[in-house]
């Protein structure tokens, strides 16, 4: 009789051991799944952020652009006017031009030439 119960004993342990490891496998798999499906929830959410990021920086860099287009037509509309001066100079090239003269050509007051110079100093040097 204890032959008989030590065999089931032991049947029914192996049993259990099985059963063990099918509960185990199938707990790593439930795991597994709900990982998966947050990780695809994650992963949609890195490809919109990688998105926007990437929106982000064309942004920035089309306003850089805006910026650097009028800072180049400030400078140019300067040199435009400092070339205007200098060819009605030339084109009069009666002698040595005097200050006096360059103020009559250029129809800028004093005042208005120094805040356009501080200007586009503080604009090279936020540059």
């Amino acid at each position: 009789e204890k032959e008989i119960w030590n065999r089931e004993k032991l049947s029914l342990q192996k049993s259990l051991k099985q059963a063990d490891a099918e509960l185990s496998k199938l707990r790593a798999e439930l795991r597994s799944e709900a990982f998966l499906r947050e990780l695809g929830s994650d992963s949609e959410n890195a490809v919109l952020r990688r998105v926007y990021g990437k929106y982000l920086r064309a942004e920035s860099f089309r306003k850089a652009l805006i910026y650097q287009k009028k800072y180049l037509l400030l400078l140019l509309g300067g040199f435009q006017e400092c070339e205007e001066a200098t060819l009605a100079l030339i084109a009069r090239m009666g002698g040595q031009p005097s200050y006096t003269d360059l103020e009559i050509i250029t129809h800028h007051s004093k005042g208005f030439t120094r805040f356009r110079s501080a200007v586009r100093v503080s604009i090279a040097i936020s540059r």
